[in-house]
Formats: structure tokens, C-alpha cells, sequence
């Protein structure tokens, strides 16, 4: 089995903020992520899909394949947007990097057609990310 990487990038503003908490409640969870006006991170998307090569071709899945398939169901989606405002999927997430990381799954998923999506890594910071493996992968290998 191989693992197949394209990372992409996108521009994007949120506010981290549960309306079911009192406005104490959510400064305490979020600090400053809690700002009333938002706050952007330049983020970095790596997609990984796993599989075999392709005999013929010698690849798992061609990466500008895998990078129209990023680009156009969540890259055009999400770039230079206030995730919790103007990003339909999102309506009624709080835009943490985990509940990102799951939602671009579940979007992007059924359009891997050779091999399986195996990992969502998505970074707010050089400092900052999550690993997602799906839903039916919590636990590592």
C-alpha cells in the first residue's frame, strides 16, 4: 500500500464560540478565539489517500486528480470566508480544527474513486493541527 499526499492552502476567518454557553463560559473555553469579530489563520489542507498503484500507470491516483477534487469541494469552498457566516457545510458548527477536519471528510470522501481517503492533517499554525483518519479509523494504526 502506498500513501499519496497534495497539500493545498486556504484563507479563512472564524470565531470559536458555543451559543449554548454564557459569554464567561466561552471566553474561558476559547480566549481569544472567542473574539466577538473573528480572527483568520492561514491554513494548510494535506489530503492522503491510500491504495495501490495502477500497473499501467505506476500511481495511485493522479495528483492533479486529487487536487481538483480538494480545490473544488473545499478549497473554493472555504478560501478567503468567515467559516462560521459564509460556508453553508459549517452552519451550525462551531469551525474548530477537529470539526473542520471532520466535515472535509464527509465532503470529500465519496469523490476519492481510486484508492480510500486515509487522512485529513489540517494546520491553523505551523503549531496548530489536527489528524483525522474518519470515522470507522479512530483509532491509530
Amino acid at each position: 500500500m502506498m500513501l499519496v499526499t497534495r497539500k493545498l492552502e486556504f484563507c479563512a476567518s472564524h470565531r470559536l464560540h458555543n451559543p449554548r454557553f454564557s459569554d464567561e463560559r466561552n471566553r474561558e473555553i476559547y480566549g481569544s478565539c472567542n473574539n466577538p469579530n473573528g480572527h483568520g489563520h492561514n491554513y494548510t489542507l494535506e489530503v492522503t489517500v491510500a491504495g495501490h498503484p495502477d500497473p499501467a500507470t505506476g500511481m495511485v491516483l493522479e495528483l492533479r486528480t486529487l487536487k481538483h477534487l480538494v480545490q473544488t469541494h473545499l478549497i473554493d469552498s472555504v478560501d478567503h470566508k468567515n467559516l462560521n457566516v459564509d460556508v453553508p457545510f459549517l452552519q451550525e458548527t462551531i469551525p474548530t480544527l477537529e470539526n473542520l477536519a471532520v466535515k472535509f471528510w464527509d465532503i470529500l470522501e465519496p469523490h476519492i474513486e481510486n484508492g480510500r481517503l486515509y487522512e485529513i492533517r489540517l494546520y491553523e499554525s505551523d503549531r496548530n493541527f489536527v489528524v483525522y483518519r474518519g470515522k470507522n479509523r479512530e483509532r491509530p494504526d
